[in-house]
């Protein structure tokens, strides 16, 4: 078998990264909010105590195709794309835990503030998911692609923050 080269690496990494946030928006709107809502609901209505939720779960599950990936790839070779897209799915459960777990839901006191318009979308919108408490009717499914208007009126709010602080 021909050697990967590591631009095709990089782009398979990168490529499967890009298309876990779509894999999680569906497995978010289908799956969590549909037949295993009994493992997400907590995340909405904190009706727990302590640092897990039950939806946290959800970690472990999503890390199973990417584990499965690493020992296939491990066993295939690396010149198999098996290990790549693993290590793609990897990244965006890293990224996944860093913006949703410790940015957004503050479990982990880090990132708290931030200027960035696209940053504060994230929270905007994942903040409008978060008002439904039941399964039914949510908006707002995704982590990184949400609907343009939150960053609009993160624009606004910031611009509208500046013109308060300017001197007169």
């Amino acid at each position: 078998m021909h050697q990967m080269n590591t631009l095709t690496i990089i782009i398979l990494v990168s490529v499967t990264g890009a298309l876990m946030e779509f894999v999680a928006w569906a497995t978010h709107k289908y799956v969590m909010h549909g037949f295993l809502w009994s493992l997400h609901a907590d995340h909405h209505r904190k009706d727990h105590y302590g640092f897990l939720e039950r939806n946290d779960t959800f970690f472990l599950i999503f890390a199973l195709p990417s584990i499965t990936l690493f020992i296939v790839g491990s066993i295939r070779g690396l010149d198999t794309p098996w290990l790549w897209i693993g290590l793609g799915i990897l990244l965006y459960g890293m990224l996944y835990f860093v913006v949703h777990e410790v940015f957004i839901h503050q479990r982990i006191k880090w990132l708290r503030r931030t200027s960035n318009p696209y940053f504060l979308a994230i929270r905007k919108a994942h903040k409008a998911h978060h008002k439904r408490l039941v399964k039914e009717g949510g908006e707002c499914f995704g982590m990184l692609v949400v609907p343009f208007r939150y960053y609009r009126e993160a624009r606004r709010a910031l611009a509208q923050q500046r013109s308060a602080k300017a001197p007169a």
